[in-house]
């Protein structure tokens, strides 16, 4: 009589927990869909090809975004060209050269650590160590290399954790066959991960993408439309620094709303081809 009671009580309780977890999955999905679903019912019908193509014109009182697409691209690849040698070389060295564990345990929880940090004491530090210390001006540059510092720990670790589901029979199979080190981390340990490595540098282009706190220090919000050498050297504003400067500044709503669905369209792209790219490099691999 007693079990039967307790299993009443186990189903009653179980049964509660469901819904409540369905609850807590619907509330979840529809503040997602009707977040996304207001934004581009706001911003789709204001983006037009002049809006795109042109630059900001305060005498003619025309607004572009085409610079602010571009240093967008340029704070992109001039990151990407510094974070992913480092990320990936100091993955490489502390998964498979480094003999001392507790520095290891250490460098990985200062990752840790330093991917939890909001993005605005970055935009300090950034603007401290780059601005101040260094005498840089506020430029594309200096943005770039506070996102460097940003996005370090995240290409770091993704990096190290796809380094350690390659097998280590695979590492001594290629011993055994006589190749060095280098070798083997080149030709068998690297391309079987490279799944990993190119889904954490996708998900960093998105952290950039979206990044606006730590810009806004360094970078500055100019929207001057500028070359890629040229425009590293001075100040610019990316889509989600022009966004709130549009908004906030300015009270220009609809291109606000207009960026905004133009980042959120990027940001499932991105997204996408993530997994897209995981898929096929794990399929590749399977192979």
């Amino acid at each position: 009589m007693e079990n039967k009671t307790i299993s009443k009580e186990r189903r009653a309780y179980i049964a509660l927990m469901r819904v409540l977890m369905g609850i807590s999955v619907a509330l979840t999905c529809g503040l997602v869909l009707f977040m996304i679903a207001y934004v581009l019912g706001r911003g789709i019908p204001n983006i037009t090809w002049e809006l795109l193509s042109t630059k900001p014109s305060y005498l003619s009182g025309n607004i572009g975004i085409l610079p602010d697409i571009l240093n967008t691209v340029y704070v992109i690849i001039t990151t990407l060209l510094i974070v992913l040698p480092v990320g990936v070389g100091a993955a490489i060295y502390l998964t498979e050269y480094a003999q001392n564990k507790k520095m290891v345990a250490a460098i990985e929880y200062a990752a840790e650590t330093l991917s939890g940090i909001p993005s605005i004491i970055y935009g300090l530090v950034g603007m401290l160590i780059f601005l101040q210390l260094f005498g840089m001006q506020t430029s594309l540059l200096a943005g770039a290399l506070t996102l460097v510092i940003m996005n370090l720990p995240t290409i770091m670790r993704t990096t190290q954790e796809s380094l350690k589901t390659v097998p280590q029979s695979y590492r001594e199979g290629a011993f055994g066959l006589g190749a060095g080190k280098w070798r083997v981390i080149r030709t068998v340990v690297l391309p079987d991960c490279i799944d990993g490595v190119i889904t954490g540098c996708i998900l960093s282009i998105g952290r950039i993408l979206g990044e606006s706190a730590a810009l806004l220090f360094t970078a500055g919000f100019a929207h001057a439309l500028n070359g890629f050498v040229d425009g590293l050297g001075k100040s610019g504003a990316t889509l989600t620094v022009a966004m709130y400067v549009y908004a906030k500044e300015q009270g220009e709503f609809e291109v606000a709303y207009a960026i905004a669905a133009i980042l959120m369209l990027l940001t499932v792209i991105i997204n996408l081809s993530a997994t897209m790219v995981g898929k096929y490099f794990k399929k590749r691999r399977n192979v």
